[in-house]
């Protein structure tokens, strides 16, 4: 038997019940055409790390502030019940997918809704992910370049190493970062090119775990931490209404439902991705509690919104300011690895939007540099000029995300068009939905409660 035959046994295994979807808007399936040939598959590994990396981004340094709001008990347990639900919603998508013999999201989407649905899944992605991507660029400029608000300036790494020069000002710094890091990562076209990188992300959000875990064991040994609350703190109306804040941030922690169609579709053997789903969901969950548990023992009832923000003041331990700049610098690179990843699926969404009927994204170089060119461009432009839309994309991204994540899911289950759903997946899609109409309305409410705090009517 030679090389050859090994090969295409491979590829025809990697193939076998993967659906086809010429006019689905991530195109995720592999071409066999020239540039493309001598790949046979993505290993399991590299497909556990790019989940992953989809799943751990900004949102993990909000998790010790809602351990804050719940308790150790109830957080925790939250965390492994979205997991869990997270898991469900996947598994709906890709049986539904086989079903309907739907090569991406979109595809599905369409299959359940027609045009409408797969336009609506399309610009869902573009809100949440464009909203993401912009966060995560405006958070790589504070950490290196610093911040300004409120009258007063947070000095960055850059600033605090080497003083304010015009080299690492702001715009300068996320130019230079988006020519050296974010624009070479976007010009893979598989998304399985980019496990290595996410490989290296996980670990630096593993390097900010372990640095958490080891000045908080130092602090326990040298006294200095208070026995951490376990349950919540109800007094009154109002405490109760603030554990339903934390809702937002538990529902859209583990949002990667738009990159697990093109991950599968580039596995070696299709039938490894509901592995690879628990695999990578058991990862991050454990990063997750980890990172809520010893990050609100560290911190306590001084623990931030963005947990972060903590490690720009002194730790009270030997080498404190290098801890802090290890901690930051580290959160820095991680997000840089995680841009490719969330701008994979934003950019082939926004090609499908655009182009539905042209020739495959992959095929056509130039249409592939153009959008990319001008996607990198409005996020580069949006960091630099609009930093205020933290707040807006915080709403938009939030209420994208649950669509994604939940609300697409369990309507394309209730709706059902090849009578596979259960009475169990029905009973628990109606819970999904609530759960996400509900975080959104807390999301929309907590946000425009604390503009109107910010802008207090002149008449006050």
């Amino acid at each position: 038997m030679t090389t050859g035959n090994i090969a295409s046994k491979k590829e025809r295994k990697s193939r076998r019940n993967k659906p086809v979807d010429e006019n689905a808007p991530l195109l995720p399936k592999r071409q066999e055409d020239v540039g493309f040939d001598e790949f046979n598959g993505a290993s399991f590994t590299g497909a556990v790390f790019n989940l992953s990396t989809t799943i751990v981004g900004a949102g993990i340094m909000a998790l010790p502030a809602t351990m804050k709001v719940l308790g150790l008990v109830l957080g925790v347990s939250l965390i492994i019940f979205m997991a869990f639900l997270a898991e469900a919603s996947i598994e709906m998508l890709l049986r539904f997918s086989r079903a309907g013999k739907c090569a991406s999201y979109g595809g599905l989407m369409g299959d359940a809704f027609g045009k409408t649905g797969r336009i609506m899944l399309q610009v869902a992605v573009l809100i949440n992910n464009v909203g993401v991507l912009i966060v995560y660029m405006i958070i790589i400029g504070d950490v290196l370049s610093g911040t300004s608000s409120s009258g007063s300036h947070h000095a960055g790494v850059l600033e605090g190493w080497f003083g304010e020069h015009w080299w690492n000002a702001r715009t300068f710094v996320l130019l230079v970062t988006t020519l050296a890091v974010f624009s070479p990562l976007a010009c893979f076209k598989r998304i399985d090119s980019l496990s290595y990188t996410s490989a290296l992300s996980v670990a630096l959000a593993v390097v900010f775990l372990i640095i958490t875990v080891g000045i908080t064991i130092v602090k326990l040994i040298n006294g200095s931490i208070a026995m951490p609350r376990l349950m919540p703190n109800v007094t009154d109306m109002t405490s109760f209404w603030k554990l339903f804040t934390t809702v937002p941030v538990l529902v859209t922690a583990y949002i990667c439902h738009y990159n697990v169609h093109s991950i599968d579709n580039e596995l070696e053997d299709s039938t490894q991705i509901k592995p690879v789903v628990r695999t990578a969901l058991a990862l991050c969950s454990s990063v997750y509690m980890m990172t809520s548990i010893f990050g609100f023992l560290l911190f306590g009832d001084a623990t931030l919104d963005d947990v972060l923000a903590n490690f720009d003041t002194n730790l009270g331990i030997p080498y404190s300011s290098l801890l802090n700049d290890a901690v930051r610098v580290s959160y820095a690179a991680h997000l840089m690895l995680v841009f490719p990843i969330v701008f994979f699926p934003l950019r082939l969404n926004l090609d499908g939007l655009l182009f539905p009927s042209a020739q495959p994204f992959h095929q056509a170089n130039t249409r592939f540099a153009l959008v990319t060119i001008g996607l990198i461009s409005l996020i580069f432009l949006g960091a630099n000029f609009i930093p205020s839309i933290w707040d807006a994309f915080q709403f938009t991204g939030a209420t994208a995300a649950v669509c994604l994540g939940f609300i697409f899911p369990a309507s394309i289950t209730l709706r059902d068009r090849h009578n596979i759903a259960s009475k169990r997946d029905r009973i628990l899609c109606i819970f999904m939905i609530a759960l996400a109409v509900f975080s959104n309305g807390v999301a929309i409410y907590s946000d425009a409660y604390a503009l109107i705090k910010k802008n207090p009517s002149p008449r006050e």
